[in-house]
């Protein structure tokens, strides 16, 4: 059970999938907010863990990013980190005026970039009782870490600021391997080696997901966003991830700036993106955040 959902974030208006459970009787249930990865739209990897979550007995909630797939505002394809953390919120305050939910026993979860935004905004938005992440991804350290490629990349933030002031237009980059040879030319197994072949073959690619967007580094480069997850406790943190993701350090620094209310849980054998799709790696991290949520939103 699937109903196409708008509603407002900073006056712009988001697009979502809200999710029923196949038994839903009316009565105001637990319910998670899915964020999607950088550049994604709700009908990947996010809207699947909507649906799935939704037959574990959840209302789930899967939207499009503002400037992104469905939902409004210009430039399109703009990656804005405390836009994308506000749009967590946003989706938190709708599900707390549906009547399908309990406004008492809503979590979050965020995938891939989303598992940097959906901890931010949950470090200071009480309303959210349970956070959890797949395959998380802080895009500053993973775009910004070496000081050469932070200054080559602000210097280039530098001068599209520049032309887009004198053109009226934002500029956007190519944020994915263009083809499979460029692919095979990253290190095997690498999320971005394995990001063509998500995003650009029938697996995971969608007409309003180009692997194209504009990237503001120079927001992104002072977006932090697990520095304060100790905010987060009491509240819980889950933190899944492939035990091969080369991303996996971001799950680990996440958990361990949380604390002893934080938990990392290894899938075994499982890369970045394996998480996304693959059925035997997806239906393991669906469990363990079934029993996450059911245990934390009673």
């Amino acid at each position: 059970m699937r109903t196409s959902v708008t509603f407002k974030s900073n006056h712009l208006t988001l697009a979502g999938m809200l999710y029923l459970p196949d038994d839903y009787d009316g009565s105001p249930r637990a319910a998670v907010v899915v964020g999607h990865p950088a550049g994604g739209v709700k009908e990947q990897t996010a809207g699947r863990y909507a649906e799935e979550l939704s037959h574990k007995g959840f209302v789930a909630l899967a939207y499009d990013a503002a400037y992104q797939g469905e939902s409004g505002g210009e430039p399109r394809g703009l990656e804005d980190p405390f836009q994308r953390a506000e749009d967590v919120r946003a989706a938190v305050s709708f599900l707390s005026t549906r009547s399908e939910v309990d406004p008492q026993r809503i979590g979050a979860l965020g995938i891939c970039a989303s598992g940097a935004y959906v901890p931010y905004a949950a470090q200071t938005d009480r309303r959210i009782r349970a956070v959890a992440t797949v395959s998380a991804v802080d895009p500053g350290a993973e775009l910004l870490a070496e000081p050469a490629v932070r200054d080559h990349l602000l210097d280039q933030a530098a001068v599209f600021r520049t032309l887009e002031a004198r053109e009226g237009s934002a500029y956007a980059t190519n944020l994915l391997p263009s083809t499979q040879a460029e692919a095979d030319a990253l290190p095997a197994g690498s999320m971005f080696g394995q990001s063509y072949g998500y995003y650009r073959t029938p697996i995971g690619q969608h007409p309003r997901s180009s692997g194209w967007g504009v990237a503001r580094f120079d927001l992104v480069a002072q977006f932090e966003p697990y520095r304060n997850n100790s905010w987060l406790a009491p509240r819980p943190l889950l933190m899944i991830v492939g035990s091969e993701a080369d991303t996996r350090v971001f799950s680990e620094d996440g958990v361990a700036r949380a604390g002893d209310t934080a938990e990392l849980f290894d899938i075994t054998g499982a890369t970045h993106f394996d998480l996304y799709h693959r059925d035997e790696y997806v239906s393991q991290a669906v469990d363990q955040l079934a029993d996450f949520y059911g245990a934390h939103l009673k």
